[in-house]
């Protein structure tokens, strides 16, 4: 995969394919990841992933599991494409003789996940405002029916914020640095997970090569991709979780707030214990790997340089 060309444009299809049906099969488990994450033990509105998913399409409908996919399916293609091309690049310009020491190989993997959170930290965090919105909303109906209100006093859907609405609010009180807020635990989150995964993901699709310059079955970059994806996403969950927490604009009732990583990583262990920084690791890990997978799979087959390959060179 070193000596692979580096096709930018291929990148940008095949990330583009990849997130589009990714995104669309695990969205409704990354909206449950986030809401078990940001509530806390004296706030739980779901005790697991089936209740929280019950709980949604009950309460807000089918399109509800989907809040937040917007802008996840905006952003997916070029958040791909920046990882695997910038992986591509490093691997390429680390190698010697087509070979990779598992050193380089992290060392590619570190850059690649440096320059996809470029992207990924904006996305992330309008994303996380829109998924958490409806545990928010239930939460106040739920204290307003223990006080004896009626539902006119909830928020109703249609008063819920909008991606447009919180990046307006944001560049208007913060500027552009409004739209990075929780990078410091974004990059702690990235770049491990990179530096976990494309190695493992190299070396375990490496199992399925007859020769070195033949690639993999297709099934083989699949189970390689969701089981390295699975590996690196647990590996990684606390600082998803103190990620999720920060980039969290609008806390429940009761709940704590956050200055920064250390502030926020102390009032979690003081007040919920370690376990709670692996709440929604299964859900993490079952949204990455099928979304890794499928990305590799489309990655390795190469559809983007396929469809490249019938329009005319400029060398023609």
């Amino acid at each position: 995969m070193a000596d692979k060309k580096i096709s930018l444009p291929a990148k940008l299809i095949n990330g583009g394919i990849a997130g589009l049906i990714g995104v669309t099969c695990v969205f409704p488990i990354d909206l449950a990841k986030t809401r078990l994450q940001n509530q806390q033990n004296g706030q739980r509105m779901y005790t697991s992933m089936s209740d929280c998913l019950i709980k949604t399409l009950r309460s807000e409908g089918y399109f509800g599991m989907y809040r937040g996919a917007a802008v996840n399916l905006t952003l997916v293609t070029p958040e791909k494409a920046i990882k695997l091309a910038a992986n591509d690049f490093f691997r390429h310009a680390l190698s010697k003789d087509g070979n990779l020491t598992l050193i380089k190989e992290m060392l590619a993997g570190c850059g690649a996940g440096t320059c996809q959170v470029i992207i990924t930290t904006p996305m992330e965090m309008l994303k996380i405002q829109l998924q958490d919105a409806g545990r928010l909303a239930a939460q106040k109906k739920l204290m307003a029916s223990q006080a004896g209100l009626n539902g006119a006093a909830v928020e109703p859907s249609s008063a819920r914020p909008t991606a447009i609405a919180i990046s307006k609010e944001l560049l208007k009180s913060k500027g552009i640095a409004g739209l990075y807020k929780g990078l410091g635990a974004t990059i702690l989150r990235d770049v491990p997970f990179s530096i976990i995964y494309f190695p493992l993901f190299a070396n375990l699709n490496k199992l399925g090569q007859k020769t070195p310059d033949e690639k993999s079955p297709f099934f083989v970059s699949f189970l390689a991709g969701c089981a390295a994806g699975s590996a690196a996403a647990v590996a990684v969950n606390p600082c998803d979780v103190i990620k999720t927490r920060l980039q969290s604009l609008q806390r429940g009732v009761n709940e704590d707030t956050y200055s920064g990583i250390i502030d926020c990583a102390r009032k979690i262990w003081r007040s919920e214990g370690p376990s709670a920084f692996l709440k929604g690791a299964y859900c993490r890990a079952l949204v990455i790997a099928p979304l890794f997978g499928i990305a590799q799979v489309i990655y390795f087959i190469g559809i983007g340089e396929f469809i490249l390959s019938f329009l005319p060179s400029k060398r023609d």
